[in-house]
C-alpha cells in the first residue's frame, strides 16, 4: 500500500526554512525593538539632550510613522524586485542607520535618524512577512506564523525591559548601535536559507500619488494628535490638519479605484475576514503601544524608578503572550480564526482597564495584573491574526497583504501614543489648573503651570526656582495628576479595546458557505 505524500518531505519547499525563520524572526524582533524600547528611554533622553515632551513624542513616533507610510510601497517592492532581496537591503539599511543615529547631537538628529531606520523597517516587516507561504507548506504555515508573531509581541513587551537593561550598562545610545551585531546575525542566516520569491506578474511601477497621499495623510493626523496638546485642539492650524487628513484620504481612496496599477489592491478589502483581521491589529496596536508608552514615563516621571526598574516592572505580558500563542492557534483550527481573536482583544480590553487603576492608587499587583490579562488576549489572537491577514489572500498579494498589515500595526501604534498621551495631558493640565485656582494662584501663574504639564523644560525652571518643601509640594501634586491622567487614558484605551471586541462580528461576518480564500485564513 503506498503512503500519503508528505509534505514535510516535499522537495519544493527549502530544507533549511526553519533556519531562515530565525533570521527572518530575529530582523523582524530589530524592528520591533525599536518600535517599542525608545519610551523607557525617552526621560533619560529628556535629560540629556535636553527635550519636551513633544519632541519625545516625535522621536518615538517617527519610527513608526515612516514605516507605516512606508510599508506599503515596500511592500510592492519586495513583490516585484524579491522578497529576499528587499530584505537584506532592509538589515543592512537599519543596521548602518542605527549606528549613525546613536550619535545623533540633538533631538532633530534623533528624529530623523529614526525616521530613516522607520524606512529600513518597512523593507523588512513585509518581506519576512510574505516569505513565509513560500517557503512552507500549508500545514506548517499556522506554525511558522505563530512563530513570528510569538517573536513579534515579545519584542514589543520586552523592549522597555531590554533598552532599560542597555540604558543601565552602557547608556541610551546602546539601545540603537546594538543593532548592528542583529543585523549581521539576521543577514548570516537569511542570506544563508532563505529562498527568493516574487510575484511574476506585478508590474515594476510604484502609485506615487497613492504613496504621497497615503503618507500625507497620516502625517497630518499624527502631527494634529501631537501639537493640538500644546496649541489646543480648536487652533485653526490643528482644525486645518484634521480637515486636510481628511481630504488626503478621500482622495487615496478615489485614486486607488481608479489606477491601473494601484498601490492597494481594492480586492482584499472584499474579504470579510482580512477586514477584522486588520481592525483588531490597528485596535491592539494602538492600544498596547499607547498603554506602555503611558506607563513607562508615569513609572519613571512620577513614581522615580529607574529606566532599568521601570523595563523589569512591564515585562510580565510576556509569559501570557508565550503560553496563550499556541492557544490561539489550536482554537482556531477547530472553530476558525474570529473566535480567538474576539476573545483576544475582549481581554486586551479588560486588562487595560485593570492597569488603568493606577488613577486610583499605585498598586503594582494591579499593574502586573493588567498586564498578564492583555498578555493573554495579545497571544490568544497573534496566530489567526496573522495566518488571516497574510496567508488568507491569494499568494500574488502576500506582499500588499503583508504591508497593509503591518501599516495597521505601525500607524495603530504611532496614533495609539499620540492620541492617548493627548488624552492624558487634557486630564493632568484639568486638574493641575484646577488645584491652582482653589489654591488661589493668578490667571498668568495658572496659565504658566498647564504649559508646563507639556514642557518639561518650564516644569524644570519651575521647581528649579522654588524652595525644597515648595518642590515637594509641587512633586506631590504632579504624581498625583499624573496618575489620575495616566489612568484615565489607559481606562480609555480599555473600553476602545472592548467596544471593538464587541463590534468585530459585524465587520467579520463568518458566511454560511466560506469561499476558498476564507477556507485558507482557517487553514
Amino acid at each position: 500500500m503506498s503512503m500519503p505524500p508528505n509534505p514535510l518531505l516535499d522537495r519544493s519547499y527549502p530544507p533549511r526554512r526553519w533556519q531562515a525563520l530565525m533570521g527572518m524572526c530575529l530582523a523582524a524582533s530589530m524592528v520591533w525593538l525599536a518600535f517599542a524600547d525608545f519610551a523607557v528611554v525617552a526621560p533619560t533622553v529628556s535629560r540629556e539632550l535636553p527635550a519636551s515632551l513633544t519632541d519625545l513624542q516625535w522621536a518615538n513616533n517617527a519610527f513608526s510613522l515612516a514605516a507605516g507610510a512606508s510599508v506599503l510601497s515596500a511592500g510592492r517592492m519586495a513583490d516585484v524586485f524579491g522578497r529576499k532581496r528587499m530584505l537584506v537591503i532592509g538589515l543592512v539599511g537599519l543596521g548602518l542607520l542605527s549606528l549613525l543615529t546613536a550619535w545623533a547631537p540633538d533631538t532633530l538628529g534623533l528624529i530623523v535618524g529614526r525616521a530613516l531606520m522607520g524606512v529600513a523597517a518597512a523593507l523588512i516587516l513585509p518581506a519576512t512577512l510574505a516569505l513565509i507561504p513560500p517557503m512552507f507548506p500549508v500545514a506548517e504555515q499556522p506554525r511558522a506564523f505563530g512563530v513570528w508573531m510569538a517573536v513579534a509581541w515579545v519584542g514589543q513587551a520586552a523592549g522597555p525591559a531590554v533598552g532599560g537593561v542597555l540604558t543601565a550598562l552602557a547608556g541610551w545610545r546602546s539601545t540603537l548601535w546594538i543593532n548592528v551585531p542583529l543585523a549581521v546575525a539576521a543577514l548570516f542566516l537569511v542570506r544563508r536559507a532563505a529562498i527568493e520569491s516574487t510575484d511574476p506578474t506585478a508590474k515594476r511601477h510604484i502609485d506615487l500619488p497613492g504613496l504621497f497621499t497615503s503618507a500625507g495623510a497620516a502625517l497630518c493626523l499624527l502631527y494634529a494628535c501631537t501639537a493640538g496638546q500644546a496649541l489646543g485642539f480648536t487652533d485653526p492650524l490643528i482644525i486645518g490638519l484634521f480637515c486636510g487628513a481628511v481630504l488626503l484620504a478621500a482622495f487615496f481612496l478615489w485614486w486607488e479605484n481608479r489606477a491601473s496599477d494601484p498601490l492597494v489592491d481594492l480586492r482584499l478589502f472584499g474579504s470579510r475576514p482580512f477586514c477584522g483581521a486588520l481592525t483588531a491589529n490597528l485596535v491592539m496596536n494602538f492600544v498596547f503601544a499607547g498603554v506602555s508608552f503611558l506607563l513607562t514615563l508615569y513609572l519613571q516621571d512620577a513614581r522615580g524608578y529607574s529606566p532599568l526598574v521601570t523595563g523589569l516592572m512591564l515585562l510580565p505580558s510576556i509569559s501570557t503572550i508565550l503560553l496563550f500563542n499556541p492557544v490561539g492557534g489550536r482554537v482556531a483550527r477547530t472553530h476558525g480564526p474570529r473566535l480567538p481573536v474576539r476573545l483576544g482583544v475582549l481581554l486586551l480590553g479588560i486588562g487595560t482597564v485593570v492597569a488603568g487603576l493606577v488613577a486610583r492608587e499605585f498598586v503594582y499587583a494591579l499593574v502586573v495584573a493588567g498586564l498578564l490579562v492583555l498578555g493573554s488576549g495579545l497571544g490568544l489572537m497573534s496566530i489567526p491574526l496573522s495566518n488571516t491577514a497574510v496567508a488568507g489572500p491569494p499568494e500574488e498579494l502576500a506582499g500588499t497583504a503583508s504591508g497593509m498589515f503591518k501599516v495597521t500595526s505601525m500607524l495603530g501604534g504611532a496614533f495609539g501614543v499620540a492620541v492617548l498621551v493627548a488624552v492624558e495631558q487634557a486630564w493632568e493640565t484639568e486638574q493641575a489648573v484646577s488645584r491652582a485656582r482653589a489654591a488661589g494662584l493668578s490667571d498668568s501663574d495658572v496659565n504658566e503651570l498647564s504649559n508646563a504639564v507639556t514642557d518639561s523644560k518650564l516644569a524644570n525652571q519651575i521647581l528649579g526656582s522654588v524652595d525644597a518643601a515648595t518642590r515637594e509640594a509641587i512633586s506631590t501634586a504632579y504624581r498625583e495628576v499624573a496618575a489620575v491622567g495616566t489612568g484615565h487614558a489607559i481606562v480609555l484605551a480599555g473600553v476602545i479595546a472592548t467596544l471593538a471586541a464587541l463590534a468585530l462580528p459585524l465587520i467579520w461576518r463568518v458566511p454560511a458557505a466560506p469561499s476558498s480564500t476564507e477556507g485558507r485564513s482557517k487553514a
